[in-house]
């Protein structure tokens, strides 16, 4: 894991998410809503962090969002 995490920042859990009743998920980070998954990809993300310990899943979360930051986020 160490050359994947290098910084660190994923021990610090900065990815949460959220499952609403209509099927979606939320995913956040730092508690800022970065994207949202429907269907067929909230329920394959479900299945993949479900039985993800913490750090897998951060490393999921990490994934599915991709590269949102850019450089002007406020």
């Amino acid at each position: 894991m160490s050359n994947i995490d290098k910084r660190g920042k994923l021990q610090e859990e900065p990815f949460t998410f959220r499952e609403t009743k209509d099927g979606k998920v939320l995913i956040y980070w730092h508690g800022k809503q970065i994207t949202v998954l429907k269907g067929k990809v909230a329920s394959n993300f479900l299945q993949d962090i479900l039985p993800a310990d913490s750090i897998q899943a951060q490393l999921v979360m990490a994934c599915i969002t991709g590269h949102f930051k850019h450089g002007n986020e406020r």
